[in-house]
């Protein structure tokens, strides 16, 4: 798995905000990899994944909180679009991929495929 630092073309309205890469950690074991990515503000209805051919893309949007019956004139905060992609390995299964975010961070666990997991090999004695 490699991370994607190339620009891209994207449209005027993305090029006019600023992505912010989130911090992310990625460990590994035998049966896969987990990627804990840093994403606070994010809620679950602004936040997509998208696996595309060895593709990992990740983008969430923070929702601004403002007071109920309040409307902000003038703002210096910017509310963050995070937005970071990553190459997957072939040995990963990006079929199985499962998702779940809690307090502000991002989990990802994408096991490895059949093939590519370490398997025991039963030994019989004669």
């Amino acid at each position: 798995m490699s991370d994607n630092n190339t620009p891209s073309v994207r449209s005027n309205a993305a090029q006019a905000q600023r992505a912010v890469q989130p911090a992310v950690d990625v460990f590994e074991d035998p049966t896969g990899i987990t990627l804990l990515a840093d994403m606070p503000g994010v809620p679950k209805d602004r936040l997509d994944v998208k696996v595309e051919a060895d593709t990992l893309s990740i983008e969430g949007q923070v929702v601004a909180q403002t007071p109920d019956g309040l409307e902000a004139v003038y703002a210096e905060v910017r509310v963050p679009l995070y937005r970071r992609t990553f190459t997957l390995s072939r040995e990963l299964d990006t079929s199985k991929v499962e998702a779940n975010l809690k307090d502000g961070v991002l989990t990802l666990r994408i096991p490895k495929q059949a093939h590519a997991q370490p398997r025991r090999i039963e030994v019989r004695a004669t």
